[in-house]
């Protein structure tokens, strides 16, 4: 069979389309990944040399996949295109060419701890008290000016004579790239601004590049930011080969600097290139398809595009309404119990949340029904910000904990170091400095106060007194950004989780909630060995993911589309939708939306109102189930 007999009119015609610059707009379950594989391949059939092609996507994990599809249509032995992330052509680049602009043909890449970690010696040196202004909150300004363009001076003489914050950002910038400068090191940002700094002031360098990859391709173009949408230009501009792939209507990525137009106004920068729609939907039955259709078409900021399939018609979406979030959780473990009595495997089952808090109460509703699981990511108990919640809790029970207090003094931080630590356990608090001293007074002051505090306080009540008095609200709502705050959610579970035992104030019940706590965190065998099991992980995480069953939870009003910390300032409505469709069309066979009608927040129960998605999908299309539910319609 020929190459091209596998391919639809829409998917060949994207393949055969040689030279210039060409945008592929695919929809979800298209084939993109089949399209840009078996394009290289015809390329190479052609005759352009496998290292002239270039193709970038997002994720290691895709590129992997990608390579692997690659070597087994070309063959072990052939030569390979360069296929990587962003940040692996960027690397690429710079050990390739760095030298012009000063850049060491080996250096070393620092990740988020490292950078955090320098930042901290750099405000360290300035006098400035990491409650005053944080590494993490430094470092993301620095991040998000690096995505912006700005380098390190630019930003300095915009900055050094404006503000407290904005000074000091710009002088610890400036100790910061001295810094890695003498470690011979970089971090993420630097492997996307270099690089382009480098060809935009380099012709030779520029010139050797275009010609190194004559034909670009880029995959998930929709997820670009500005610099990646310039570099990938920059690199195309000479032979004009560039073929980008992407859908707008899974553009989810927006809050991480992912720019839209990028891909929407791909024809306006290239009034001479092809625009190829894939359409066909190869992955979900014809109720899915449709109404994944009616939920993405009331988006305006998009190119027109409807998919179709030529699958079954398939089952209605079914619609479950629980009473709270833990009823809600054990009817979706006893629906999946069913359907892996009729043969369904769980590794073909995902459930999806909008936000990370939402996985306890799932966790719990399926481990007391038995059913396998793996949760994508970490999971909620051994997430960084619930443990530094937790070592401030046992520590009030415990004074003495010493692991707990090297984990609460830096969480967040308050200038009290593992050296000051380690004197006042071998009994030198007399060596303290008189600035170290009165830290080290106010610490055991406020473990105090919180230790007399479990005398009375139900469990509940003081979960919430921690997060207050430790500082963790103040770091993560107040300093931090949008990550951040999405883990504070994490942190204000813990008060929700907490009230089961309220009927037990003071320590007595403190002291079982942090047992609980202990074994639900111990379950570490989930991100070990075979992973087998129904698969939990957040919306965003599912992207690109496929499976025969899936449960989107949580669809409720403020929760999905989410709120944000600041209302209703915070929601970008289209980009909420965006992130339904990715959900809905994650499903190949069957989809089942939940909700609860009463939601546990911070420990308050929250009346809910069911999600105002759910009434862009065609009635037609769904089922009530009325199981112990109150059932609803729109």
């Amino acid at each position: 069979m020929n190459y091209l007999d596998n391919l639809n009119a829409a998917q060949r015609g994207a393949v055969l389309a040689k030279d210039g610059p060409i945008s592929v707009l695919a929809g979800a379950g298209s084939g993109k990944t089949k399209v840009l594989t078996t394009r290289i391949y015809h390329l190479i059939r052609e005759g352009v040399p496998a290292l002239e092609i270039l193709a970038v996507t997002f994720t290691n994990k895709a590129a992997r996949e990608m390579r692997e599809r690659v070597r087994l249509v070309l063959g072990e032995d052939s030569a390979t295109p360069f296929i990587a992330t962003f940040h692996g052509l960027g690397r690429e680049l710079l050990e390739s060419y760095g030298k012009a602009i000063g850049i060491p043909r080996f250096f070393s890449v620092y990740d988020r701890d490292d950078s955090e970690k320098a930042i901290a010696t750099a405000l360290k040196a300035l006098d400035v008290e990491t409650k005053e202004l944080s590494p993490r909150a430094v470092l993301g300004r620095i991040s998000r000016a690096k995505g912006e363009g700005m380098r390190a001076n630019e930003f300095y003489e915009k900055y050094s004579r404006s503000g407290f914050g904005p000074r000091i950002v710009s002088e610890v910038w400036l100790r910061y790239e001295k810094t890695l400068q003498a470690e011979k090191a970089l971090d993420f940002d630097d492997l996307i601004s270099l690089p382009l700094k480098l060809l935009e002031e380099h012709a030779d360098v520029r010139v050797q590049a275009q010609d190194r990859w004559r034909y670009v391709h880029i995959d998930e173009y929709q997820d670009t930011n500005a610099l990646q949408g310039r570099l990938a230009n920059i690199l195309a501009a000479k032979h004009k080969n560039l073929f980008v792939v992407g859908d707008i209507d899974q553009t989810i990525y927006t809050w991480r600097g992912a720019t839209i137009e990028n891909l929407l106004e791909f024809d306006k920068k290239y009034p001479e290139s092809q625009t190829i729609i894939l359409e066909r939907n190869y992955r979900s039955t014809k109720n899915l398809v449709d109404a994944a259709n009616g939920i993405i078409e009331k988006n305006k900021n998009r190119k027109e595009k409807y998919s179709t399939t030529e699958r079954e018609e398939g089952e209605p979406i079914m619609i479950h309404m629980a009473r709270s979030a833990e009823t809600e959780a054990y009817w979706i473990a006893k629906k999946i119990r069913e359907l892996m009595r009729s043969g369904t495997r769980p590794e073909d089952v995902a459930i999806l949340f909008r936000t990370n808090f939402q996985s306890r109460a799932l966790e719990e509703g399926l481990l007391r029904a038995g059913v396998p699981y793996r949760l994508l990511g970490t999971h909620f108990f051994a997430r960084k910000e619930v443990k530094d919640a937790l070592a401030w809790m046992r520590l009030a029970m415990e004074p003495s904990r010493e692991a707990d207090k090297l984990r609460a003094a830096a969480s967040p931080p308050r200038g009290i170091g593992k050296v000051t630590l380690g004197k006042l356990a071998a009994g030198q608090r007399s060596q303290l400095r008189a600035g170290e001293l009165s830290k080290v007074e106010q610490f055991e002051s406020l473990i105090n106060e919180l230790s007399l505090a479990t005398d009375s306080l139900t469990p509940s009540e003081f979960v919430k007194l921690v997060i207050e008095k430790s500082g963790l609200r103040r770091a993560l709502v107040e300093e931090g950004n949008t990550e951040d705050r999405e883990r504070f959610e994490n942190v204000e579970e813990l008060a929700s989780v907490a009230t089961r035992h309220d009927g037990t104030p003071g320590k007595e019940g403190i002291s079982a909630f942090l047992a609980e706590s202990a074994l639900a965190g111990d379950q570490d065998e989930l991100d070990q060995g075979e992973k087998v099991g129904v698969t939990l992980m957040t919306v965003h995480a599912a992207k690109g993911l496929e499976f025969g069953t899936v449960f989107v939870s949580g669809m409720e009003e403020g929760l999905f589309p989410h709120q944000g910390m600041g209302g209703e300032k915070d929601r970008d409505e289209e980009e909420e939708r965006r992130l339904f469709y990715v959900a809905v069309t994650r499903a190949k066979e069957r989809l089942f939306l939940t909700l609860a009608r009463v939601r546990k927040i911070y420990g308050t129960d929250f009346a809910a109102e069911p999600s105002s998605f759910l009434a862009d999908i065609d009635n037609s299309l769904l089922l009530y189930d009325e199981s112990g539910a109150d059932v609803i319609y729109f």
